[in-house]
């Protein structure tokens, strides 16, 4: 067995079924251990959903959701060894940029002189220094995702689930954003799964692209062979390069 990447996993589907109204989804895919996955879509192909089945916010009508070779399909979202930031950023708007890092070493913000260098560190690596005592609603909103992402850091999960975190983020931030993330990745090798409407983040992060229709997988492979001329024909669909866009 080829050893993987320290701190990332792998994550398998493994003919997961999943019903969502009158929507009937299936998810037969597996991401790399250390690998870094964009997951495009129109809305409502089933994007967020995929995310919630491997996080355990939604639980598979049948098949299993596996993560570094562990079954967790009945583990419950705080058993699974994963970090979600979402485009709402889940901050606590009593609590300080420091405690709301803080509760990813400690739920009950129970931290050691330890803790508090690690949330000290990963606010110097997300920009934030000088900034533990502000409040979420003293801060833009660029700054109160930097806040969500050091949280990951102080949590050091193998894998790292990202829901459109940056999507209200103006063009120019939103690459600062996806630089961060790119760079988080690098340092600390975790398996990366980043839903995104933006083609452009999907491109500067590069990597793999899983292309999403109806709650299915119908295309995936490298990021920059779905940019290229002989790119999944739905996927040219989508851009409105082939055919009738969606």
């Amino acid at each position: 067995m080829i050893p993987q990447p320290k701190g990332a996993a792998d994550i398998v589907l493994d003919d997961v079924a999943f019903t969502y109204e009158d929507m009937h989804m299936l998810f037969d895919v597996t991401m790399k251990a250390g690998g870094i996955i964009s997951v495009m879509g129109a809305s409502g192909s089933g994007k967020s959903t995929l995310l919630n089945l491997i996080a355990g916010f939604e639980r598979p009508d049948s098949g299993r959701v596996l993560i570094g070779g562990a079954d967790v399909t009945d583990m419950p979202p705080s058993a699974r060894p994963v970090s979600m930031v979402f485009q709402e950023n889940n901050l606590f708007a009593h609590l300080t940029v420091e405690q709301n890092v803080g509760l990813g070493r400690s739920p009950a913000l129970r931290l050691t002189d330890a803790d508090r260098v690690e949330i000290s560190d990963a606010l110097a690596r997300t920009g934030l220094a000088g900034k533990e005592k502000r409040l979420p609603r003293e801060l833009s909103g660029g700054e109160r995702q930097r806040v969500a992402l050091a949280r990951v850091l102080v949590r050091d999960r193998p894998v790292l689930l990202l829901d459109e975190p940056f999507a209200s983020l103006g063009p120019g931030l939103r690459e600062d954003m996806v630089d961060l993330v790119m760079a988080v990745h690098a340092e600390r090798g975790m398996t990366v799964v980043f839903v995104t409407h933006q083609p452009e983040d999907a491109r500067r992060i590069g990597g793999n692209l899983l292309f999403l229709e109806h709650g299915r997988v119908v295309a995936e492979g490298k990021t920059a062979t779905f940019f290229g001329k002989d790119g999944p024909e739905a996927f040219q669909r989508y851009m409105g390069t082939g055919g009738a866009s969606a």
